[in-house]
């Protein structure tokens, strides 16, 4: 109930029917403790803060754990005040038990969120360890009565719990030595079929938490926030619900929008990432470098975070030796680092467009943009463009001498490689008896390839064209992409060079 508001004062305590429901650790310090009423709170604590309880945040906070819980494993289920994790089947992910715990509440420390742990074989038992604060690590069920039968009755339903009081009774151990038949009639059908779940004598299924389809998560903060880098530590809550939901899809994320919410409207701060990613750590360092250059238009109340562009993650490589600097220095964390910092219009990528001219055949792109040239083949193009079989010229062979080889690459299409070396202006070459020249004559290896028209380009520069395209050696053995001008006044022109 305390940590859901997110309050920022201190001490502070959650109030509900004019009683404190929840106080933190400077209240508690002052006396107010959990049941006394406003007033003597106040009595107590002068400048205490006190908030009505809120069930509606405490439901979307528990969500946003939920969602949070699926990095862990995808078998989450939530009863009003708890969660529970079934990880049975990942510990061995994890390193094992000890190490899963550690993991998981380190996680929720760094979400403002404190967790009151247990592990046990069955799910009600570990709601009770967990409840009563029993930082009990079972998973073993021969071992389980001896850490449930300490627990007193008062996890039982309270009639139950107050029939088992009204005969001396104070814990599950001694509630567990009566038969089962005058136990049932004390306690009722109900309570003893709750017993025999917890111990393991009867099956408890659990509803797992149905992860959204579409991820969509907001979080109303606990005051006016003026200062945009002061978010980052409320938005971790959502970065982090978004990650342990795209683990469970097992998507990735190319865009996500945080929207900031005022009394205005709202801004939004689009989030883009260089390729498909999952990774928590990733969205909060592209979060903060947006953040710390953001002005905010106005104070906000609200934030929302909208996964926009998702698909299904690719398998990948793990490294040998769990190399966690390569996996940070990858180039796609970089450009996503700089593209935060400097603008999106400020760094770019080189992709194709569906042009069959040379010059026009490639375009700057954003990050986000699909520059697969195999999409655009996939869209209707039938037109070799310059660049758009890079691996084709890497591993072709024509950066070796043995000339045979080219007629591989001389298909009966006549659409030679393409090197990914363009001039900025074609060069003009000599011309002797007939050939080309340049520091020597050159040789001819495969071609023509004709490329022509381009009418249509009224405002380019380049517009219409009629070239016979030829791949060349020189004499120094360098191979070199040359055409010869089909219009007035004609003649040869180096355009590219190959590796």
């Amino acid at each position: 109930p305390l940590e859901a508001l997110a309050l920022s004062s201190s001490p502070s305590a959650v109030v509900e029917h004019g009683r404190i429901v929840m106080a933190d650790a400077a209240a508690q310090r002052n006396g107010v403790q959990c049941g006394i009423g406003g007033a003597a709170a106040r009595a107590l604590a002068p400048d205490i803060t006190l908030i009505a309880r809120a069930p509606e945040r405490e439901a979307t906070a528990l969500q946003t754990l939920a969602c949070w819980a699926g990095r862990f494993t995808p078998h989450v289920s939530l009863t009003p005040d708890t969660l529970l994790l079934e990880i049975g089947r990942c510990l061995r992910l994890f390193g094992g038990l000890r190490q899963l715990i550690g993991t998981v509440d380190e996680a929720a420390q760094a979400l403002d969120f404190t967790l009151a742990l247990a592990a046990a074989p069955t799910p009600l038992a570990a709601q009770w360890l967990a409840q009563q604060g029993q930082p009990v690590f079972c998973t073993a069920l021969s071992r389980l009565p001896r850490h449930l039968e300490r627990l007193p009755v008062t996890v039982l339903p309270g009639k139950a719990a107050q029939a088992l009081q009204r005969f001396g009774m104070t814990t599950l151990g001694d509630a567990r030595g009566l038969p089962p038949g005058p136990l049932a009639r004390r306690i009722g059908a109900e309570s003893l079929r709750r017993l025999a779940q917890a111990f393991g004598e009867a099956p408890d299924p659990r509803a797992d938490f149905v992860f959204p389809e579409r991820f969509a998560l907001s979080l109303s903060l606990p005051a006016l926030v003026e200062n945009a880098a002061a978010l980052i530590f409320a938005a971790r809550r959502l970065t982090s619900a978004l990650a342990g939901w795209l683990a469970v899809r097992q998507m990735g994320v190319r865009v996500a929008t945080l929207r900031l919410r005022h009394e205005s409207g709202e801004t939004p701060l689009p989030l883009r990432f260089a390729d498909l990613t999952a990774d928590g750590e990733r969205f909060e360092r592209v979060l903060r470098e947006r953040l710390d250059r953001l002005e905010l238009i106005a104070p906000v109340d609200a934030l929302c975070l909208d996964a926009s562009e998702v698909a299904p993650l690719p398998g990948g490589s793990g490294t040998l030796f769990n190399d966690r600097y390569a996996e940070s220095g990858s180039m796609g964390t970089l450009l996503e680092r700089l593209s935060a910092r400097l603008g999106e219009t400020q760094v770019y990528r080189v992709a194709v467009r569906d042009d069959h001219r040379p010059e026009c055949a490639t375009r700057q792109a954003t990050l986000q943009d699909d520059w697969s040239p195999r999409r655009k083949r996939s869209e209707g193009s039938s037109l070799a463009m310059a660049g758009d079989r890079p691996s084709a010229i890497l591993d072709s062979g024509l950066c070796r001498h043995d000339e045979p080889d080219i007629v591989q690459y001389a298909p009966d299409s006549g659409v030679l490689p393409r090197p990914l070396w363009l001039l900025d202006s074609p060069e003009v070459l000599r011309e002797v008896d007939g050939r080309p020249y340049r520091r020597g004559p050159l040789e001819l290896l495969a071609g023509p390839e004709r490329i022509e028209s381009g009418w249509w380009d009224e405002g380019e520069a380049i517009g219409d064209l009629r070239r016979d395209y030829f791949i060349a050696r020189t004499v120094d053995e360098r191979w070199l992409w040359i055409y010869r001008d089909g219009r007035v006044p004609g003649g040869w022109f180096l355009h590219g060079y190959f590796s």
